[in-house]
């Protein structure tokens, strides 16, 4: 049976300028849930944020560990410099 892999990912939400970073086993999944506008989500960062989050930064890694080891390094403030420049970057 093939190993479970994990991704450390950030998105972006145009109409707000935030960003939220996390990680998932299921990423596709993931992004979903933070686009759901449910009345159960209503204290969720992303739910209290209207617009469209979108992915900008994705990395698989081998495992929760290594994958919560990386989103605490992207949520410092050199990390979160880093996802800023990608997202001026990709801004036409």
């Amino acid at each position: 049976m093939p190993e479970k892999s994990f991704t450390t990912y950030a998105i972006y939400n145009k109409i707000r300028d935030k960003i939220y970073i996390g990680q998932t086993d299921s990423l596709e999944k993931r992004i979903a849930t933070h686009n759901l506008k449910a009345n159960f989500r209503k204290a969720d960062f992303t739910s209290k944020n209207d617009g469209e989050w979108e992915l900008v930064y994705s990395e698989v890694l081998p495992s929760r560990a290594a994958a919560m080891k990386r989103e605490k390094e992207i949520k410092s403030s050199r990390g979160r410099a880093f996802i800023w420049d990608i997202i001026k970057k990709s801004r036409p």
